[in-house]
């Protein structure tokens, strides 16, 4: 990115259930800055950055171009001095559980008396969502419920790899495997795991859920995070179940209250238990034992 003051156009695209793959991959190309929002109801939003100069024209040309069907959105001038910063890098410090979690470009210094943690999330969702405060919960409750510390834990969907950090910061012995869809985020989670001094703890790679090579050899796991949504979570609760030692706890997240029953539903049909239902605001995190 050539110039990250001044104003940029911003395009917020209609929210859907799941943004098409082929939407994504035009997104991550055409704009400069892209990010992903979630709504109460659970629906995806995208959201484009582009220099103040942008055209829309060019967009629309673009995915002409491409064969790609724009969804329904929004172009507007955005004003600020520093757009990166204020709409996209920073966010407001969160604080959950044993955990405080803010931006790398906040110099506040870090409490004393919390696990603390400074990431870079421009490009990876994940920073404060409500989802993150109800898994960070799910963490601080399994470090209590564990007679022995977890060795091996599987983070499934990692974006900016908040919850694996968190667990090697927690867990200052165990191994995290760290696993996105997206390259963008298995680089900025490798990023944020050398930022926090965490890089020997955490192995970040590309993974379509457990099918990766790396998932499938440092199986069974003491603990495995997915933080995605609902869908995909059932699609990959029978590779959860097999994937997790006897004894073992899962956080799963990313559904809502009226999907509850669906999601836990077809984890319980898997041979895992529900310990704990976190709720935040529309939102649900479950924890799991096998």
């Amino acid at each position: 990115m050539s110039n990250n003051s001044g104003s940029c156009k911003i395009a917020k695209f209609e929210p859907t259930a799941e943004i098409s793959e082929e939407l994504q991959a035009f997104a991550d190309d055409f704009f400069e800055v892209t990010s992903i929002d979630y709504s109460d109801d659970g629906k995806e939003q995208l959201v484009g950055y582009l220099r103040q100069d942008a055209k829309e024209e060019d967009l629309q040309k673009a995915a002409a171009a491409q064969n790609i069907a724009l969804p329904p959105y929004t172009w507007d001038l955005l004003q600020s001095d520093d757009w990166l910063t204020e709409n996209v890098m920073a966010f407001a410090p969160l604080e959950e559980a044993e955990f405080f979690i803010c931006s790398i470009h906040d110099e506040t210094p870090l409490p004393k008396d919390k696990l603390g943690l400074k990431v870079y999330a421009a490009t990876a969702f994940g920073s404060e969502h409500q989802t993150t405060r109800g898994c960070l919960d799910a963490i601080s409750d399994i470090n209590k419920l564990c007679q022995q510390k977890p060795q091996k834990v599987l983070d499934v969907g990692t974006g900016s790899g908040i919850l694996a950090l968190a667990a090697a910061k927690i867990w200052s012995d165990s191994q995290i495997t760290a696993v996105d869809i997206d390259d963008e985020a298995v680089r900025v989670a490798q990023q944020n795991a050398a930022d926090n001094g965490v890089e020997k703890q955490i192995s970040a790679a590309l993974s379509d859920g457990y099918q990766s090579e790396l998932v499938q050899k440092n199986a069974p796991y003491d603990v495995i995070f997915a933080n995605i949504l609902a869908r995909p979570l059932i699609a990959m609760a029978p590779d959860m179940a097999k994937s997790l030692k006897k004894g073992g706890y899962a956080v799963i997240s990313g559904f809502i209250d009226d999907q509850v029953d669906w999601v836990v539903g077809e984890h319980e049909k898997q041979g895992l238990k529900l310990v704990k239902l976190y709720e935040k605001e529309n939102w649900r995190v479950a924890l799991l034992e096998k």
